[in-house]
């Protein structure tokens, strides 16, 4: 039961994760490649994506 709850964690993690990638305001080249790269590796994808991934289109003021 273990992996099972672990693995849900992580599908919910990348699921959040690549929704941010989606709803940001990156190019559709850099989109492309950061969900490509949580779809691989789901854990070390969110991880990275994490320290260096791009964030939501939230304005700037």
């Amino acid at each position: 039961m273990e992996f099972g709850l672990f693995g849900i964690i992580v599908l919910i993690a990348d699921i959040y994760a690549i929704y941010q990638v989606l709803t940001s305001a990156a190019s559709t080249g850099k989109k492309v490649l950061w969900t490509l790269l949580i779809l691989i590796l789901p854990i070390l994808g969110f991880i990275i994506w994490l320290l260096a991934g791009p964030r939501g289109s939230k304005a700037h003021v």
